[in-house]
């Protein structure tokens, strides 16, 4: 894989991430956590494993 290509794929991932970060801390906290079974305290480590494996 390029240089080009490689940072290309980074960036995306990283916007990928700031974006579902943002998305499940914006959820009421009763919501996710009673019909998504997620703490959106947990948001950061949730993102970082949904976009990053």
């Amino acid at each position: 894989m390029s240089a080009y290509h490689w940072a290309k794929d980074a960036l995306a991932k990283r916007a990928e991430y700031h974006r579902t970060r943002r998305e499940i801390e914006a959820l009421s906290p009763t919501l996710a956590i009673e019909d998504l079974g997620l703490n959106p305290y947990d948001a950061k480590a949730i993102a970082k494993r949904a976009v990053y494996g």
